[in-house]
């Protein structure tokens, strides 16, 4: 089998427009989001505007993280100190560490074999928890049935916020990602749709608590200068009593971004067509299962994730490393320690130790891959081959 060559890692080059749109902000000497020349709009502000188009929410702020974007959603939503918050058991480190930020206790709620949300076990643990918050993590881009999930929601009065870092421009039944609850949390972090090495985008059609969440993110009293922001009279009886915890956005992160946004149904176009060619190779691989896509459900398919039940631990590491050593780099949810971004709740010691034996059976065979976009097609089919092959040798081997 020939090895792979191609970097899991590399992103695309970012283009001469965004180039140009950053060195206008260098030369400008204003990179603060608030340092405006007079009657200038910043970058900051015109990317608040156009993602809020783009999602079709009345406001959206601009900040430092996603995870940024999550803590202060639930500080602005009303979370008490100590108060729990159900989210999802597969998740990464920081949803769960969004909720300890801001002062809450994660209750992790069990998963099914389609990586989404438990809901009979998420019904179960809100009664009996008598918790108000979900905060839903939207997985490696896996969307739950979100007509169902709202049914629940308004059923039990929770306050629904969207972790969407692996759902920009996903949609389930024709309704963006992010739009279900009171708010989506977005990141553009390196290895998200959009990137800007780090940043976050936080959207919502509520303007008392858009107006809390955008004191909170540092606007000190120039809230007016938000391309995406509740009237000036919302803030009147908030902007005194929220506290600064600076997080904001800046001139520079925004101008890389906008020129992304414009071309963001295209890129992921391109990633669909990645996720479909490595999917097609690995289809027919005995033993091999696939998460099956809803007919609903509009996915990005920048990672692709695939189980093989029966996979002792040992077997599952010999799995990564056969396939590392053709080039093909697999994540591993099953690990004891974590690597990289990869963890799971066991790794988690800020969260209180907790039992999810149906979410624990699932990820001690799920394995994770990119597909950024500087594989080509063909790059796809080779990855997919030597997957195949890796398969295949870990199933001769169980059966001798």
């Amino acid at each position: 089998m020939q090895p792979f060559g191609g970097s899991f890692t590399q992103q695309e080059g970012l283009g001469e427009d965004v180039i140009d749109a950053v060195a206008d902000v260098l030369r400008s000497g204003r990179l603060h989001r608030y340092n405006t020349a007079p009657g200038e709009v910043s970058r900051v502000a015109l990317l608040e505007k156009a993602y809020a188009a783009y999602q079709g929410a009345r406001y959206c702020l601009a900040c430092a993280s996603g995870g940024y974007a999550m803590a202060i959603a639930l500080r602005a939503a009303g979370l008490e100190p100590g108060e729990t918050v159900l989210t999802n058991g597969f998740t990464l480190a920081p949803v769960p560490g969004a909720i300890v930020s801001a002062g809450g206790k994660p209750l992790l709620v069990e998963i099914t074999d389609d990586l989404v949300i438990d809901f009979e076990d998420l019904e179960q643990k809100a009664v009996s928890s008598q918790a108000r918050f979900l905060l839903l993590s939207n997985m490696r881009g896996h969307l739950a049935d979100m007509e169902r999930l709202d049914e629940i929601v308004r059923k039990l009065g929770l306050i629904l916020i969207e972790d969407c870092a692996h759902t920009m421009g996903a949609s389930w039944n024709g309704v963006k990602s992010g739009n279900f609850g009171l708010a989506g949390c977005f990141s553009t972090q390196t290895y998200k749709h959009l990137n800007s090495g780090e940043g976050g985008l936080l959207t919502s059609n509520d303007p008392e608590f858009m107006a809390r969440a955008i004191v909170h993110s540092g606007s000190y009293m120039l809230y007016e200068r938000h391309g995406a922001a509740p009237e000036r009279e919302v803030f009147e009886g908030i902007r005194l009593d929220t506290p600064n915890m600076s997080g904001r956005m800046d001139n520079l992160r925004a101008a890389v971004l906008l020129p992304q946004l414009d071309r963001l149904d295209e890129s992921i176009g391109r990633w669909n067509q990645r996720y479909r060619t490595v999917e097609a190779g690995l289809a027919g691989v005995q033993g091999l299962v696939l998460r099956h896509r809803p007919q609903k459900e509009h996915f990005v398919g920048s990672s692709i994730q695939f189980r093989i039940p029966g996979l002792t631990s040992e077997r599952a590491m010999e799995f990564v490393s056969d396939a590392g050593s053709l080039g093909v780099e697999l994540k591993w949810f099953g690990a004891d320690a974590p690597v990289g971004f990869t963890s799971n709740h066991h790794s988690w010691r800020y969260v209180d130790p907790q039992l999810l034996p149906a979410t624990d059976t699932v990820l001690s065979t799920l394995f994770d891959m990119r597909l950024p976009l500087t594989f080509s097609l063909e790059d796809c089919r080779h990855v997919a081959a030597i997957i195949a092959h890796c398969a295949e040798r870990q199933l001769l081997a169980r059966a001798s």
